[in-house]
């Protein structure tokens, strides 16, 4: 049983930008989707897909569906990771910031800005996942989940 999906997540994100792979797969959920888009909003990561992973008996060539609704089983999340023109990494650092034991909340006053606004914290608010900025200009806190630069 896995007590921290979204440490789970940030931490295969971390490993596998540390040997630069393109892309990541891990088990979908509505709150992991909802960071890969706020990722991909700040242009941390190239994209993300949802879907599963299907091997032709004929050939035993796997091949992703892509599936539109997270309830199906086994449904995955791909994150396509980014670098920079000469390798080098767009994600310098996650940090998983509130987490199962010791859940972190703020209003949208408290929530300070990472490295002066070169990074982003990610919350889980009452109108969906969003970054640091987008929550200031909503005037709406919530969950800090993690921060990016």
């Amino acid at each position: 049983m896995m007590t921290d999906p979204i440490a789970d997540m940030l931490t295969r994100i971390r490993n596998a930008n540390t040997i630069e792979r393109p892309l990541v797969e891990m088990p979908a959920t509505n709150l992991k989707v909802g960071i890969a888009k706020v990722l991909l909003e700040e242009g941390f990561v190239l994209g993300y897909r949802t879907g599963k992973t299907v091997t032709n008996p004929e050939t035993g060539v796997k091949d992703f569906v892509e599936v539109p609704k997270l309830g199906e089983p086994h449904v995955v999340l791909q994150v396509f990771l980014k670098y920079g023109p000469d390798g080098e990494k767009v994600i310098r650092h996650l940090e998983r910031y509130s987490r199962p034991g010791r859940r972190v909340y703020q209003k949208y006053t408290e929530v300070k800005r990472v490295l002066d606004g070169l990074g982003i914290a990610i919350l889980s608010t009452s109108r969906g996942v969003m970054s640091d900025r987008q929550a200031r200009r909503d005037k709406v806190g919530g969950e800090v989940l993690c921060t990016v630069w």
